[in-house]
């Protein structure tokens, strides 16, 4: 099966996220993020992971109040081949993280299945990719 095998019994997880430190269940402020994007989470491209997890960072060790429209204010997300995203700066803005958006090789064959029932809100995420 590839990655973007549909199931209401399987959810598609990335290696990327969890390459860098996730855990699931993601934080409030990555699950907000997806919620509100509708994107599966094999969609994300490893750099929406690695702003994501900057952001969650600035956001624990600083107890700064960061949400969406701030992510929104530096970044527009576009999609990039056959339904993948990632985020692109916008134009007059200085780039907020350096580094993080590396481009990675072999990304998409890094991933795996996990049963829906078996993870917290599993029944919940999306099955359909967002288009």
């Amino acid at each position: 099966m590839k990655s973007d095998y549909l199931s209401e019994v399987w959810i598609t997880f990335p290696a990327a996220p969890f390459q860098i430190g996730f855990i699931y269940p993601f934080p409030a402020f990555t699950q907000s993020f997806f919620t509100l994007t509708s994107i599966c989470y094999i969609q994300a491209m490893p750099m929406v992971w690695r702003v994501l997890y900057t952001l969650e960072h600035i956001i624990e060790n600083e107890g700064t109040c960061i949400g969406l429209s701030e992510l929104n204010h530096s970044y527009n997300l576009v999609s990039h081949e056959s339904h993948r995203f990632l985020f692109k700066h916008k134009p007059q803005k200085p780039h907020p993280f350096l580094k993080v958006t590396k481009n990675d090789s072999n990304w998409r064959n890094q991933f795996f299945f996990v049963m829906r029932d078996s993870i917290p809100n599993g029944n919940h995420l999306p099955n359909k990719w967002n288009t």
